[in-house]
């Protein structure tokens, strides 16, 4: 009985032990957000909040969840080379802190070569960095039924040490509770995903 209460305790002791190790999976930095800093949510229809009513919006959502300004910088229909052509003028406006980024789901409706998208991803990254502006990319699924976010998000966070919310957008896009463009949940549940991730990337 001892030996067994012995195994059994160590089982439990590497049990805990791997739920911390995946609780303390690494998480690049970002700045610490000042009570009165300014969050850039920058994309196309999804970041516009197309099919929401006032205040139901991911931007709208998130400010009320983490308490910042987040400007809403969406272009319905948006592709990543209109995108990096307006970039610049709107980091002029509103000298964010940080500038959430989520583009590219345009382009891969239009069948754009995915190189040309993650190319022009990596250059909005390198200009919003240049200036000193943290980054957290969020990656948007492929048209294609049960496709998946498409991989060149990723190897964009790991390349450039981003902040990578992979799964949020993928979960609410292929699930008709959520379905709109999102609708009002989809886009609390894509908020509070980014909230998460804002606060174990030292933001808030």
């Amino acid at each position: 009985m001892k030996r067994a209460s012995r195994h059994f305790a160590i089982a439990l002791l590497l049990l805990a032990g791997a739920v911390l190790a995946g609780c303390g999976e690494h998480v690049p930095a970002l700045p610490k957000l000042a009570p009165g800093d300014v969050v850039l949510a920058f994309g196309d229809s999804l970041i516009y909040g197309t099919g929401a009513r006032s205040g139901e919006s991911y931007p709208e959502v998130l400010s009320a969840l983490i308490g910042r300004d987040v400007v809403s910088a969406g272009e319905p229909g948006e592709q990543t080379a209109a995108g990096m052509d307006r970039l610049d003028d709107v980091l002029d406006i509103y000298e964010p802190v940080i500038m959430l980024l989520c583009l590219g789901g345009n382009d891969m409706l239009r069948k754009v070569d995915p190189s040309v998208i993650e190319a022009n991803l990596r250059l909005m990254i390198d200009n919003a960095r240049g200036r000193g502006v943290g980054v957290l990319l969020i990656g948007v699924p492929k048209p294609a039924l049960f496709a998946g976010t498409a991989e060149f998000y990723e190897r964009i966070a790991e390349d450039l040490s981003l902040p990578f919310e992979g799964d949020a957008l993928n979960d609410i896009l292929r699930d008709n509770a959520y379905k709109s463009d999102p609708n009002a949940q989809g886009y609390r549940k894509l908020a509070e995903a980014v909230a998460k991730l804002l606060q174990r990337a030292g933001a808030l």
